[in-house]
Parts: structure tokens; C-alpha cells; sequence
């Protein structure tokens, strides 16, 4: 902020800020200038201006460039500025003999906050530092708001979080993050079309939110006369399209869960859901392991991945492949699944894990797994072969059928993708929902969805659909890995927030 112009102060109340800024506007549009400024062509990146200074030259490249001004230091007849876009910062010389009396009174009446457009050349401070020796300026949008100096603590982490627009302006760390978002997203699809498969779009809105175990968001079609849930899942189109004879397919869009709100959930996220034809649960490790360390090699040129504790995770492969009841054993006991039962349930209980009344036996077991062994999990590890209980869509394992041919990736003590070697046989699918349906089981996705069962993907089953591996990746947790981040909410936009009342 201009030292010769003070009216605008960090701690004065935004009410009084916005009335001088206001005033401020009527002044630029007394003067014939508008304060939200129209087209601007013609301009450079910051990061690319910085690539054109020419040592010991006469004469210097002319620049064009529009940003925000984030900082300002008048200095009698010359003012020093500094000015930013989304590709970095720089400084800004604005001398009187340059730019014109006139000119110079209007630039000093710029505010922190304001975006401007303005051409000059490129030179270099007596200190080294390159800067941009203004020759003119446009205002292009006034801001009536003072940008906040610093965001720390709890009360302001909420705050960057509602207003993530004001955080992005100050907080490079957080667009960093988020820039790393969209390339890991990019080479992600990169990693996928060279491999042949398929970028698809299915229902988002559905008559029945299948495909996992989850309570959806539920709404009502005003045309059809029904109600419609927002899908929780994608999978079953896209085994749709595998009986229509699309071999190798993936979408990459939102599922929408109506459960809470924590350092790893946001009701809306980001899925990565694909399936290939002629493959099993094996193919789909390998095209996980693939993907996850080229993209880690792209965006963040290593596969060592320090977290913020200081805690280092290795993405080298081979990674480990474990058996669910082998982590099981080795957690609860070698003699786990000898015991009856009760038994199970007085040990569980013994070990800390609150049981709630009416779990299946099943239900036990995976309460040990996901409150005592998952969290363990650190380097990448592919949890296989787990009980038929859990994943109805999954082939059973050909030596064991309680168990089923799949897996979970467990890397930072949490499920990153689970991967199953696909059922197709659709009276073995039926039974599979059946049974399901039957268990009012906790967390039931049938049950919630008024104890009805997809006829129209059975339907498509019994055209037959090609053996298949399949699997579900969630992206804003991989973000959060790749980019060494603690909560879901750094990775994400704009995150869900409780409203403000």
C-alpha cells in the first residue's frame, strides 16, 4: 500500500474498508478511467518474463503483463511494487519521469489487492533483483477488500478453507498443492490411453446407487415421478459396457457419499473407476503399481515421499502382497479364526475394538483389520484375498470359497484402491445380492436403497460379460499422498463445510 496513501488499514473493520474503496471506484470513474477495466491482450507469463533479460545488453525486451499487486513501497518520486500472477511474482519501478506526472498520481492511488494490466521494459536493480520499469499501466479490477498479511492458526485454517479464493491469492504453498492435483490427474489419464483404455461418462444420477456399500444422497426426479439417488459408485455401467463390448474403459469423475466429514472424507470426491476385459485382480495390480510410480516420477520426480512428520514412504516395487487373514493372524493370533464367534467377539473386545450388537461374524474380523492393522500399513501393500462377505462383485478364489480374488492398496495406513477379479456369472451375482440384502448387514447399500436389487445389471449379465479385473482408486487420497498433505481438505478445491449460521 501506498505510504502517501494510508486510508487503508490491515485492522480497520472490511464494513469501512469497502466505503473507501467504494469512494475510491467514483474516483477513478470521475477521472473518465473504469476501475474494472475491459480486454487485455497480449501478455506474458511472470515465469516466462523472467526467461528474457539478456545480460550486458543495451537494449531490453518490452513486457506486457497483468496481475495482482501484492505489494507496494513508495519512495518520494519513485514507487517500488511488486506484482503477481499464477505463474509467479515480480517487481515493479514506477518512476515519475517515466510514466508522467499524471500516470504516477494515479498508480499511487493503486491499493494492494488491485489487479492491473501495464507494459515495460526489463532491467535490473543496483541489488541484482529484475524488475520491470513501468511505462504504463490500466486498472482492471478494483479490490474492495484488504488481502489478510498472514493465515495461521485454527480460526484461520477454517477460514482458508471457506474463502479458498483469498487463500490461493496469499498462499503459494496451497496452489502448489493443488497445481500438483491437476498434473497427477493428467498423468493419470496420460498413463491410461497409452495403455488402450477408454475415457467414459455414466450416470450420475440413478435409480438405484449400487456398486458399494454406502449411504447415498437422495433426491427426486420431478419428470419421471421417482426418486433418484446421486451415484456412490460408477461400477456397475461400467460393467455395462463391458457386456456391450468396450474392453478397456475407465471414468475418472465424482461419486457422492452420504456419510461424514474427516481429515481423510468429503461427502463429494474424486474416483478413479476402471475395468479390463480378459484380466483378473493380478493385471489390476499391475497396471496400480504401473501408474502410481510413473505419476509419482512425473510430478515429483522420485518415489520416496516425505510426510509431514518427517515419515518417508517408498513407492519402489515390487510392492508387498499380503493375505487378509495372514495380517489378521499376525495382529489377533495364529488361532483367530479357530475360535468360536463369541469368542472372537471377547477377544475384539479385549483388544479394544468396540463391537456393536447384531455384526456378523465377518463384520468382527474386519473391525480388527480396519482399527488395528490398516493403519500399520505405511509402505504400499496389496491386502488379497478377503473374506466373500465383503466384496459381493468379486469371483470367489478357486481353492477358497469364503474367500474372494481381490485386493486393497494400503499405502499411508489407509485404502487407496481395492481391485477384484470380477464376477460374471449372473446366477452366482444373484445369490450374491440376495444374501446381502437378506444380512441387514451394517452399512447395507441395498438396504438403503429400499431393499431393491439392480434386475437391469443382472439383466445385462446373463448376455455375458467377459472375465475381468476391475478397480476403484480414490484421487484425493493418492493427491494427498503424492503431495505429502495431512487432510483431504488441502487436496480438494473447494471442500464441503459445515454452513456458517
Amino acid at each position: 500500500m501506498s505510504s502517501d496513501n494510508n486510508e487503508i488499514q490491515q485492522n480497520e473493520p472490511q464494513l469501512d474498508i469497502f466505503e473507501k474503496c467504494l469512494k475510491k471506484t467514483e474516483e477513478w470513474r470521475s477521472k473518465g478511467i473504469d476501475p474494472y477495466g475491459a480486454r487485455f491482450d497480449g501478455t506474458l507469463k511472470i515465469s516466462l518474463v523472467r526467461t528474457l533479460f539478456k545480460e550486458n545488453s543495451e537494449t531490453q525486451e518490452h513486457v506486457r503483463i497483468a496481475g495482482r499487486l501484492m505489494a507496494y513501497r513508495a519512495m518520494g518520486k519513485s514507487v517500488f511494487a511488486d506484482i503477481k500472477d499464477s505463474t509467479g511474482r515480480i517487481q515493479l519501478y514506477i518512476g515519475k519521469n517515466t510514466i508522467g506526472e499524471e500516470n504516477f498520481d494515479n498508480f499511487k492511488r493503486i491499493d494492494i489487492g488491485d489487479i492491473i494490466g501495464l507494459d515495460g521494459e526489463l532491467f535490473k536493480t543496483k541489488t541484482g533483483e529484475l524488475s520491470v520499469k513501468m511505462h504504463s499501466f490500466v486498472i482492471l479490477s478494483k479490490s474492495m477488500k484488504t488481502l489478510p498479511e498472514k493465515w495461521h492458526g485454527l480460526t484461520d485454517i477454517e477460514a482458508r478453507y471457506r474463502q479458498r479464493y483469498v487463500d490461493l491469492i496469499v498462499n503459494d504453498e496451497a496452489k502448489d498443492v493443488l497445481y500438483k492435483r491437476f498434473a497427477i490427474v493428467r498423468e493419470i489419464r496420460k498413463y491410461l490411453e497409452e495403455k488402450d483404455f477408454l475415457e467414459v461418462e455414466t450416470p450420475m444420477l440413478q435409480v438405484l446407487a449400487g456398486g458399494a456399500a454406502a449411504k447415498p444422497f437422495k433426491t427426486y426426479y420431478e419428470a419421471l415421478s421417482c426418486s433418484m439417488y446421486l451415484r456412490i459408485a460408477p461400477e456397475l455401467f461400467l460393467k455395462r459396457l463391458l457386456v456391450g463390448g468396450f474392453e478397456r474403459v475407465f471414468e475418472l469423475n465424482r461419486n457422492f457419499r452420504n456419510e461424514g466429514l474427516s481429515r481423510r472424507h468429503n461427502p463429494e470426491f474424486t474416483m478413479l473407476e476402471l475395468y479390463q476385459a480378459y484380466g483378473d485382480c493380478r493385471s489390476m495390480m499391475d497396471i496400480l503399481e504401473g501408474m502410481i510410480t510413473a505419476v509419482s516420477m512425473k510430478v515429483n520426480g522420485t518415489l520416496k515421499i516425505e510426510k509431514s512428520d518427517g515419515t518417508v514412504i517408498d513407492l519402489t516395487t515390487p510392492w508387498r502382497r499380503a493375505e487378509y487373514t495372514e495380517l489378521v493372524k499376525e495382529r489377533a493370533g495364529n488361532d483367530w479364526f479357530d475360535i468360536t464367534p463369541q469368542e472372537r467377539i471377547a477377544k475384539a473386545k479385549t483388544m479394544g475394538l468396540k463391537i456393536e450388537p447384531g455384526m456378523a461374524d465377518f463384520e468382527v474380523t474386519n473391525e480388527l483389520y480396519e482399527k488395528l492393522i490398516e493403519q500399520t500399513l505405511i509402505n504400499p501393500t496389496f491386502v488379497t484375498r478377503l473374506p466373500a462377505e465383503l466384496v459381493p462383485l468379486a469371483k470367489k478364489c478357486s481353492d477358497n470359497a469364503k474367500l474372494v480374488d481381490v485386493f486393497e492398496l494400503e499405502i499411508n495406513g489407509q485404502e487407496i484402491a481395492p481391485g477384484y477379479s470380477e464376477l460374471n456369472d449372473p446366477v452366482e451375482q444373484r445369490k450374491r445380492f440376495e444374501n446381502q440384502l437378506n444380512m441387514n448387514t451394517v452399512g447395507n447399500d441395498f438396504e438403503l436403497c429400499e431393499g431393491k436389487i439392480d434386475e437391469d445389471f443382472l439383466n445385462a449379465l446373463e448376455y455375458g460379460m467377459p472375465p475381468a479385473g476391475g478397480m476403484g482408486m480414490g484421487i484425493d487420497r493418492l493427491v494427498m499422498l503424492l503431495t505429502g498433505s495431512d487432510s483431504i481438505r488441502d487436496v480438494i478445491l473447494f471442500p464441503h463445510m459445515k454452513p456458517k449460521k
